[in-house]
């Protein structure tokens, strides 16, 4: 069963973060929030946890385009091929913000991103998931939580997404309700912004 932790974003306490951190350490998958919606996320370097994410989406790994969720722009470097200043200013002007930017991937990604030529990359304006990434030392994996409600698509209650959840999970972060306006995504491989879906974010 998922443990509910309450945590706010105007004071989060570092001992419930800190038992998140223990659980992405421990190959634990949680559901957090985050300046858009609620996500599934997990320790981007556990294979086993990147697998069972896959699983909750139903689909193989090698095709999973989890997003990577950053505090800073500082671990671009891990992931991604060497990026024009244009391109560095553009992102640095719209993060933290509810954006995702797909990059080139370098070579030295992942193991569960090998294979993959490009990856998106997040910076969330919203303190718990950038505490999350500040205390774990490196980004997580994370992917969206979809609604079977026909007409909203985002599941915004985290009672409700917890309930779903209960057993995929090993934490819930419960921090109030959520926005159903997933992040709007943005194709920069080419040094150019093209717009790839329209969501909270304006460019």
């Amino acid at each position: 069963m998922a443990k509910i932790l309450r945590i706010y974003p105007e004071n989060p306490q570092e001992n419930l973060i800190n038992e998140v951190i223990k659980c992405l350490n421990n190959g634990g998958l949680i559901i957090y929030p985050s300046d858009t919606i609620y996500a599934l996320g997990c320790n981007i370097f556990d294979i086993k946890a990147m697998e069972k994410l896959a699983q909750i989406k139903k689909m193989k790994l090698e095709k999973a385009q989890f997003s990577i969720i950053c505090n800073d722009l500082s671990h671009l470097s891990d992931f991604t091929r060497p990026i024009d200043t244009s391109v560095f200013r553009f992102l640095k002007s719209h993060l933290p913000g509810p954006f995702t930017f797909i990059l080139d991937a370098n070579k030295s990604v992942p193991l569960a991103y090998k294979g993959h030529k490009t990856i998106g990359i997040r910076v969330p304006d919203h303190p718990i998931p950038q505490l999350i990434v500040e205390k774990l030392g490196h980004p997580i994996a994370s992917t969206s939580i979809k609604d079977d409600d026909e007409i909203i698509e985002y599941s915004t209650d985290p009672e409700l997404i917890a309930e779903k959840y209960d057993h995929l999970v090993d934490i819930v972060i419960d921090s109030g309700y959520g926005d159903n306006v997933a992040s709007t995504i943005v194709d920069l491989t080419s040094g150019e912004p093209e717009m790839i879906r329209q969501g909270k974010g304006i460019i």
